[in-house]
């Protein structure tokens, strides 16, 4: 499975991107799928998920309220639109992709497939 993230760009505070991630190969409407993110010289973060068929998501409570995710499994897509942005939220996103659980987890060590990053900055 590849995956490949885009969207990413900088934002005045405020303001709003939407991230977008295409995967290829295995198959996508099976997969739970997430969004993590790292700053520099942090973890990597929990940003979002979505169930298999979209129809249940989980995100913490840093992003609840301004971000949303959302999938397209007839186009393979997985997005992440994110409103009000605040310079906390700069870093670098990525998708990722839970091939194996049958259940939404924010744990970035369940997930087995990730793609490349998209750089998002936020200034104040």
């Amino acid at each position: 499975v590849q995956l490949q993230a885009s969207g990413g760009g900088l934002v005045q505070a405020g303001g709003s991107l939407r991230l977008s991630c295409t995967a290829s190969g295995g198959t996508f409407s099976s997969y739970v799928m997430g969004w993590f993110r790292q700053a520099p010289g942090k973890d990597r973060e929990f940003v979002a998920c979505i169930s298999w068929g979209g129809g249940s998501t989980f995100l913490p409570d840093s992003v609840k309220g301004r971000f949303t995710i959302s999938r397209d499994n007839a186009k393979n897509t997985v997005s992440l639109q994110m409103n009000n942005l605040k310079p906390e939220d700069t870093a670098i996103y990525y998708c990722a992709a839970d091939s194996k659980s049958t259940f939404m987890t924010g744990s970035p060590k369940e997930y087995d497939y990730w793609g490349q990053g998209t750089l998002v900055t936020v200034s104040s």
